[in-house]
């Protein structure tokens, strides 16, 4: 069991930065794949990076450039630095925690994009 708590939402102008934390315990954090995923009102939820127990990482086309995945592991915390922000970056955004069959999820922290 892995519980994760997500902090660092917010509301922002656009071109502003936020950063993301998701704190995980419960389980051995090193093993997980994990990512944030974002859904904004009326839209699916959609991937937006993740990054593996070896430190690879993977995002969606959308943010290359702006946003970076990160992990701490003796912290056991996940990061997404959000730059260069975007109106279309609104919405709620969650930290997942992935290892086999095995599937974890965040409550969320809202992300506002705004002047």
């Amino acid at each position: 069991q892995v519980q994760l708590v997500e902090s660092g939402g917010g509301l922002v102008q656009p071109g502003g930065a936020l950063r993301l934390s998701c704190a995980a315990s419960g389980s051995i954090f090193s093993i997980y794949t994990m990512g944030w995923y974002r859904q904004a009102p009326g839209k699916q939820r959609e991937l937006v990076a993740d990054i593996t127990s070896g430190g690879s990482t993977n995002s969606a086309d959308s943010v290359k450039g702006r946003f970076t995945i990160s992990r701490d592991y003796a912290k056991n915390t996940v990061y997404l630095q959000m730059n260069s922000l975007k109106p279309e970056d609104t919405a709620v955004y969650y930290c997942n925690a992935v290892w086999r069959m095995y599937v974890y999820w965040g409550q969320g922290t809202q992300v506002t994009v705004a002047s």
